[in-house]
């Protein structure tokens, strides 16, 4: 039996500090699926902090579902498919 949704990590905030002589050090943390407010609001202080001054760069997140059916990415066309960026003109 699969663990809870709630107990699954789905986001991941990630960012990049500064120290004194400009060397970035890159930061992440892991938050569940029921969580999404916590992370929009440390996006959002990370952002604060970068307004106010302070070395902080490269604020973003990242979700993955955790009960996703197919594997991520793009895969090959099936034979015989066609895309066209515009429709073809009826015949």
């Amino acid at each position: 039996m699969a663990p809870p949704l709630h107990s699954q990590q789905m986001y991941k905030v990630y960012w990049t500090t500064y120290d004194a002589e400009g060397v970035p050090t890159a930061h992440a943390e892991d938050y569940g699926s029921d969580q999404l407010a916590a992370v929009l609001a440390r996006c959002e202080a990370l952002r604060a902090r970068q307004r106010a001054g302070e070395p902080v760069g490269f604020v973003t997140m990242v979700s993955e579902n955790p009960y996703s059916v197919g594997h991520p990415g793009a895969a090959d066309v099936e034979p015989g498919y066609a895309w066209y960026k515009r429709r073809p003109p009826p015949r």
